[in-house]
This record gives structure tokens, sequence and C-alpha cells, in this order.
């Protein structure tokens, strides 16, 4: 009798389990529909927590099964948010000029509207006309298309380049990072068409939703979040259980081996890379929306390593372990900078621990790195009693002429 994917793969049903427990549960406690134990604030930290798992399960699959360190994944992600944010602030002021202009004594005309939206976004700028990356900001659908399609082509190009090219390891990194800054540095600009430095403001506001509290869509966000995230992990773990999941792990582990064999390893890189670029600017366009505000800081390249981070403490290679590992540095980096930790006075020194988080982010990096390289998800391996076999140059197949382990002691 064949088995079901979710039969052969219980552990994604426990994921989808505690992720409805856990939004259930937040919505019973939340204001809008609970006991208001949880305040609106906070669940909106939730809920862009759970977009940030989002992305880390993008990190997961391109770095630790497929073995591609990116370090510019959180520019999909940043692109993402601008894609919607667009429309959240085109349509909000849209909403806004034709309120103004209904008080005059002619009724106003298509040109007047679109002036007066222009002005309204770009006059802190100094400019007055939409520019053309706009031209699809009116379309909410159109819009929701250009969150896949913009990060994916990026993707798409960048990836054929660099893949092509057989850029590996250290190199592609580097190059990753290179375009996230080079990215960044273009958004600064006034005339990016994305307001330079001031970004896109005022995106909790949502058109149409304007006598709706922020409780209720506070709320709404979050069941989209643990939604978006629930069809990510599914779609993820059943990308890495079948036949291309070996043969990814297979490029991560000898990727000349798995050419020799015949396989297209500069397909599956490329594959790869601008599924986990799309998956994170979706994970973007359910942030920022709850975040309020997007500006090219956001792309900074700091913000992918800090990704990688967290991919590293949950346990890389295991994608609970990309979530776990999101969602406690993230909800522990809101809780000290958010100066909610209480400072500690040495008598000499007080430690300010909106001062010290990266320090100590930095330090439990490399202490996961040297002494924990599993990371969270492998306390489950000890709860379980499993523990990596220990060959010391053992065959590792059936027979005397299987390949013998590289690190093999002497």
């Amino acid at each position: 009798m064949t088995r079901t994917y979710l039969s052969r793969n219980p552990s994604v049903l426990w994921f989808l389990l505690i992720l409805s427990l856990f939004t259930l549960g937040v919505t019973v406690l939340s204001e809008a529909y609970g006991v208001a134990f949880l305040s609106t604030s906070f669940i909106k930290t939730l809920g862009k927590t759970l977009c940030l798992c989002l992305a880390a399960l993008a990190m997961d699959l391109i770095w630790g099964y497929a073995g591609i360190l990116s370090l510019g994944h959180m520019a999909f992600f940043a692109l993402g948010g601008y894609m919607i944010g667009m429309w959240l602030m085109y349509a909000r002021t849209e909403g806004i000029v034709i309120t103004a202009l209904s008080n005059e004594a002619l009724p106003a005309t298509a040109q007047e509207i679109q002036n007066g939206i222009a002005a309204q976004i770009f006059g802190v700028v100094g400019a007055s006309e939409l520019p053309p990356v706009w031209g699809f900001a009116h379309s909410l659908p159109l819009q929701l298309m250009l969150v896949v399609l913009v990060p994916g082509v990026l993707a798409l190009v960048f990836g054929w380049l660099a893949f092509r090219s057989r850029v590996t390891g250290v190199y592609l990194s580097i190059l990753t990072q290179a375009m996230t800054l080079a990215l960044a540095l273009y958004l600064f600009q006034n005339d990016s068409g994305l307001r330079g430095n001031n970004g896109l403001s005022g995106l909790q506001n949502i058109p149409g939703l304007d006598g709706v509290s922020q409780d209720l869509i506070s709320v709404w966000f979050l069941w989209a979040s643990a939604f978006a995230l629930g069809l990510g992990y599914l779609l993820v773990a059943w990308v890495v259980s079948g036949k291309f999941g070996s043969v990814i792990r297979a490029i991560r582990d000898d990727e000349a081996r798995v050419r020799f064999l015949g396989y297209s390893v500069e397909g599956y890189k490329l594959f790869v890379f601008t599924l986990t670029a799309i998956i994170a600017a979706i994970a973007g366009a359910l942030y920022y929306p709850q975040a309020g505000i997007i500006n090219p800081a956001e792309l900074a390249p700091i913000a992918s390593i800090y990704l990688a981070v967290w991919v590293a403490i949950g346990g890389r290679g295991r994608l609970y372990g990309a979530v776990i590992g999101a969602a406690f540095v993230s909800l522990l980096s809101s809780w000290f900078t958010g100066g909610r930790a209480p400072s500690i006075n040495l008598g000499f020194y007080t430690i300010n621990w909106v001062d010290w988080w990266l320090i100590l982010l930095g330090l439990s990096f490399v202490g996961v790195t040297l002494f924990a390289p599993k990371g969270i998800g492998g306390l489950f391996d000890l709860w379980q009693g499993l523990r990596s076999p220990d060959r010391k140059g053992a065959t590792l197949g059936p027979d005397d002429g299987s390949l013998m382990e590289k690190e093999a002691k002497e």
C-alpha cells in the first residue's frame, strides 16, 4: 500500500499542528477576539516573527540543503515589501487626495487626482510626478504579481550569471552580498523612484479598512503569516524529501561528483536560488505591512548575515531548526533592544542590553559554531538518543570499493 507524503513525514504534521495551536492560542489571548492578555503591539511582533521564520526557512533550503551561503536573501525579502508597499501607499494616498478634491466646485479629473497623488508621495524628495516603476501601483493584483516576479527575475538573472560561471563557496557569498549592497545604495538615491532614504511609510493603514481597528488587523496578519509559514514549510519539506532533495544534498557534499554523474548542477542550483528568493519576497510582503515602514536600510548586507546566524543557531539542514532559530533570536532581540531587559549595575559599569545585544548575538553564533554545530535543533537528537555515526574510515557502502570518508582519521 502506497503511503502518503504526510504519513512518511510525521514531523511536518507535528509542525503544522503546533503552528495551528500557537495561532489559535494567540487569537484567544488577543484584544480583538479573546481575553486581551496580549497587546496589539506584541501580536504584531509575533506576526512579524512568523514572517522571519518563513525567510529563515528559505535560507535553510539554499544554505542548509544546497550548500549555498547566500548573503543577499534579505534583499529579496525587502523587495517583496517594497512591491506591496507601493500599492498600500498609493491606494491610501489616493483616498486622501480624492477626499480633499471633493470639496472643489468642479469634479476632479483623473489627471488632477494623479498629480495630487504624485505630489503627496514624492513631494518629500522634491518630485511631483509618479516614476515609471509606479505604473502598476494602482492595481493590487498586478503588485502582488510583482511581489513574485521582481525578486524572482532578479534571482534568476543573478543566479544564471553566477552559476554558469561556476562561482562557488565564499566567492559566491561575496557576490550575493555585493548585489545586496549595490541595490541598497541605489535605493538610497532620491531618483530611484522609491523615495530614497525616506522609504515607504504608513503601510499599517490598509486601504478599505479605515474603520477597522489595529487590534483586528494585527490578528488577521498573524493568521496570514501563519498560513504562509505553514504552506512554505509544507512546500520546502516536500522539495527536500524526494529525489530532488537527495540531489541538492549531494551537490552540497560533493558538487564535482554530482556533475560527473550527469546531473545539471547549475540547473538545480538556479531553481533553488530562485525558489528561495520568491519565498523570502512573500515573507517580506507580509512583514512590512505589520512593521508599517520600509526603507533601504532594510537591504543592508548585515540583515542577510543575521538571517544566516538565525539558521545556524537553530540548526542548519533542519527545517524546524531554522524556524526555531529565527523565532528564538527574533523574540529575544525584541526583548533586549526594546528596553524590556533590565540593566545590570556592576558598580563600575552599567550593562545596557540595548548596547550589548549585537555582541551577545555574535558570541552566541561563534559558540554555536564551535561547540554545538547542530544548533538548537540538535537538542532533539539528544532527546531521542541519536548520535552521528563515527565510521573512522570505514566504507560507506555495501562493498569494499565504496567511497571512504574524507575526514577519516589516520
